[in-house]
């Protein structure tokens, strides 16, 4: 394994973060240089450092080992949340090294869980960096590194298959790197027209730019303590969600819509049965809300159950109502959203609604198998057909989400976490979300929470955004190397 070559592709994902703490330092000076600048000043010039300094020593090559992309992939990713995280231990307040870290972790893999009881209290240049973390991160650290390398070299297609996982890129009928094109068009389309819709509903430009940050990132983080109800807006709560919707749809499927001017690309049965999931879940919600006397009109009942459902399936994470003191049943509600997410192939976490799709129609296929022996039974998803070979894959990714979200669980009480909120803080990290439920939800913070539940985690970000699978591998290579060693 060649680590020069390694570190030469790990310095692009940190000049990427340079480039947007620059952009900070830009807000910091437009403000008469605030409080974030001193700090932002010398977090970029570490990771500038750090990231060209590859470049310099380390000669370009365009081949990579299959282990070589992987640590490429993890590092990246690790390397940004270590570097990320300096602008807030730097500015000090309520940053510990935990704190940082775990701010660092949710920004970048849009997850949107805070420590910070008081967002507004922060200098804007460091609210931009937060959000900045999001855009960065939704989009892709390795994303970003993809869309540099040139189309003809090797490295960008093995790089695009490991990134993307085959159950976003199954649905995509183009070339495999032109994905990476398709998901940056999209991505950057949602955040300008979020962008844009803000700016008309009144946002100031600041506010407007953070938000869209987070929108098109499926994060959660807001410049504002009350998320999107500080505004007091209909028309941005409504906007808002619709535009959370937009972001937890595979993205090809928009970009087909767009470009066709047809929405025949949206019968899609993924899409199908997600939209009828939510559906499903707003009309339990409503019911409850209203039933309960949570709220006093069927209307802001389902004004309240619609913004949440979609914002918890997203996992963007947004928030119009504190709806820690909901009943049980829709904190249920909740938490299963937290626990399927979106569809695959956009920025959201979770097992994916694909795969449960999927996992069901597996059942309802070997129900046939044993009733019917001799019939032929495959899994089915619009025209595409499954083999069991590719059936597997996802039904394993299931096993070893919830696996691992018992340990989670199970060492969040050991951190000394009560239960409840082991459950719902493990589901909401692994899946991505953010907030989660009770006093973990609404406009609540994990700041509480012992230091080594934070870092357990943001353990749980961390696989859940990167889809378990290249952190095993690196795990096992390690593994094989120290066996080796022995």
């Amino acid at each position: 394994m060649n680590l020069k070559t390694v570190s030469r592709y790990v310095g692009y994902a940190l000049l990427v973060s340079a480039l947007f703490m620059l952009l900070s330092l830009g807000v910091s000076l437009l403000n008469g240089r605030d409080s974030g600048y001193v700090p932002l000043l010398v977090s970029f010039l570490i990771t500038f450092i750090f990231g060209v300094f590859p470049f310099i020593f380390v000669r370009r090559t365009n081949a990579i080992t299959l282990k070589e992309g992987y640590l490429i992939i993890t590092l990246s990713w690790l390397l940004s949340f270590v570097f990320g995280m300096l602008p807030y231990a730097l500015w000090g307040g309520p940053f510990t090294v935990s704190n940082a870290w775990f701010e660092s972790v949710s920004g970048f893999t849009t997850t949107g869980a805070t420590i910070l009881d008081d967002v507004e209290a922060l200098p804007l240049s460091l609210i931009f960096w937060r959000s900045s973390t999001h855009f960065i991160g939704g989009l892709g650290v390795v994303v970003f590194l993809l869309l540099i390398i040139p189309n003809t070299s090797p490295v960008k297609l093995r790089l695009t298959n490991m990134e993307l996982s085959n159950l976003s890129k199954g649905s995509y009928s183009v070339r495999t790197n032109r994905t990476v094109y398709i998901f940056a068009y999209v991505y950057l389309g949602l955040m300008v027209l979020a962008l844009v819709c803000y700016l008309l509903a009144g946002m100031s430009l600041f506010d407007a730019t953070c938000h869209a940050f987070s929108i098109c990132a499926a994060g959660g983080f807001s410049s504002r303590n009350l998320s999107i109800a500080s505004f007091n807006s209909p028309v941005i709560e409504v906007m808002t969600t619709v535009l959370m919707l937009l972001s937890s749809i595979h993205f090809e499927l928009l970009f087909l819509a767009v470009v066709n001017r047809s929405l025949k690309p949206m019968n899609n049965p993924v899409l199908k049965a997600y939209l009828l999931w939510l559906l499903v879940c707003m009309v339990s919600l409503t019911l409850i809300l209203k039933l309960d006397g949570a709220v006093n009109s069927w209307l802001l009942a389902f004004h309240y159950a619609s913004f949440q459902t979609i914002s918890t399936a997203s996992t963007t994470g947004f928030s119009v109502v504190d709806y820690s003191g909901w009943p049980v049943f829709a904190n249920t509600i909740i938490l299963s959203l937290a626990l399927v997410c979106a569809c695959a192939g956009s920025p959201s976490g979770g097992i994916k609604a694909d795969r449960i799709l999927i996992a069901l129609k597996s059942i309802g296929r070997q129900t046939n198998r044993i009733l019917h022996p001799s019939s032929v039974n495959e899994v089915k998803l619009g025209d595409r057909y499954f083999r069991d070979s590719e059936v597997y894959p996802h039904l394993i990714y299931i096993m070893l989400y919830g696996l691992l979200l018992m340990i989670s669980v199970v060492l969040s009480v050991v951190c000394g976490v009560n239960a409840h909120s082991s459950i719902a803080a493990s589901i909401s990290s692994l899946g991505n979300v953010g907030p989660a439920v009770q006093e973990l939800g609404g406009f609540g913070s994990f700041n509480p929470l012992p230091a080594s539940a934070k870092f357990l985690y943001s353990f749980d970000m961390f696989l859940g955004r990167i889809e378990i699978y290249p952190v095993l591998a690196v795990f096992t290579m390690l593994a094989d190397r120290r066996h080796r060693g022995a």
